[in-house]
């Protein structure tokens, strides 16, 4: 694999970031101990070295995984991003949320799980619409200054606050959100709106969850296959059929499996962008990691750009329109354009 700085850091990660919530068997569905080591093992033999997890991932198991596999393995060589805000404690009220407290507590648990002495990356999993920004912020500082974390992130948060969030991180002297995690793919293109623009501006990596839109980009509804849960049902419907007839004809000119042209998508969009792809399998790995070698044609990305297209909303899609920018504006833009 190549490597990609993430967001405005000197952190180099792999292209792909495997994600680890399948490891573990509770819920009734997971890799056991020794399929998600080999599935690790299959992932660091080609290059990986970003992994996603979170504290509540199969209850704990996730983390406790991968750190008894670092454990036996150069802990140095990855870049282990993990998440704190959902409740994992039933007994505490503190145990969920994304205060102060629940970070600290969290963290330790976290550490414990990993077997290690610091995290790489630590997003917000979710914004809990009750935490003051700053306390958020100066937390993750701490922590930071502390040598426990390394870089502060943030995932499903709206794009205002992570904005005003970096403004006063700025201002303050504390460390900047580096990665923007959020759902991400050619079902789920709403995030163009606004949290990818703010992302840019602030040269934030976006890592895409669910890039495949939970199998239906995969093409394996098409053939009839059943999924497993209801959230990959409820993306089923006749918008999402017809983006994955687009995405299994584009693979089919390619030669390749419709999951490739789903993932390479979410990192041909113009922007720093490195998905999440998930296993719980090493042939689902093995397939997925393939994906970085394809090449999308701009043909290719325009038929799939307009089957999958959005209403931006205001102001987006007034200033999607090259007409009224001119009309607007006198042509500013167009001068500015050929003065490039």
């Amino acid at each position: 694999m190549n490597y990609k700085l993430l967001g405005r850091s000197g952190l180099k990660v792999s292209e792909l970031c495997l994600g680890t919530m399948g490891f573990g068997t509770e819920a009734g569905w997971g890799a056991d101990k020794d399929t998600s080591f080999a599935i690790l093992d299959a992932f660091t033999k080609a290059g990986g070295n970003f992994l996603d997890a979170a504290n509540i991932y199969k209850l704990g198991t996730s983390e406790k995984i991968i750190g008894e596999y670092m454990s036996n393995h150069d802990r140095d060589y990855f870049v282990v991003a993990t998440k704190y805000s959902l409740k994992d404690n039933i007994s505490n009220p503190n145990a969920s949320g994304n205060n102060r407290k629940n970070m600290m507590r969290s963290v330790e648990e976290s550490l414990k799980r990993l077997k290690t002495d610091f995290i790489d990356v630590l997003y917000l999993h979710i914004w809990d619409d009750l935490t003051p920004i700053d306390e958020v912020l100066r937390g993750l500082d701490d922590l930071i200054r502390q040598g426990k974390v390394n870089y502060a992130a943030i995932s499903d948060t709206p794009a205002w606050m992570i904005a005003k969030g970096n403004t006063m991180a700025e201002l303050m002297g504390w460390s900047q959100f580096i990665a923007l995690q959020v759902e991400y793919s050619l079902l789920q293109r709403t995030p163009e709106r606004d949290l990818i623009p703010m992302a840019r501006h602030f040269g934030m990596t976006v890592t895409p969850w669910a890039p495949m839109g939970g199998g239906v980009l995969s093409g394996k509804y098409l053939r009839g296959e059943q999924g497993r849960v209801k959230a990959e049902s409820n993306r089923r419907n006749d918008r999402s059929t017809k983006i994955a007839e687009a995405v299994v004809a584009v693979a089919d000119e390619l030669g390749v499996p419709a999951s490739h042209v789903a993932l390479q998508w979410t990192m041909s969009q113009g922007f720093s962008s490195i998905p999440i792809a998930g296993a719980t399998k090493v042939s689902q790995l093995e397939e997925n990691m393939k994906a970085v070698d394809v090449k999308l044609s701009a043909e290719h990305l325009q038929k799939l750009d307009e089957v999958s297209k959005i209403d931006l909303g205001f102001p987006g899609e007034f200033f999607r329109e090259a007409a009224v920018k001119e009309n607007v504006f006198g042509g500013f833009y167009a001068r500015i354009e050929k003065r490039k």
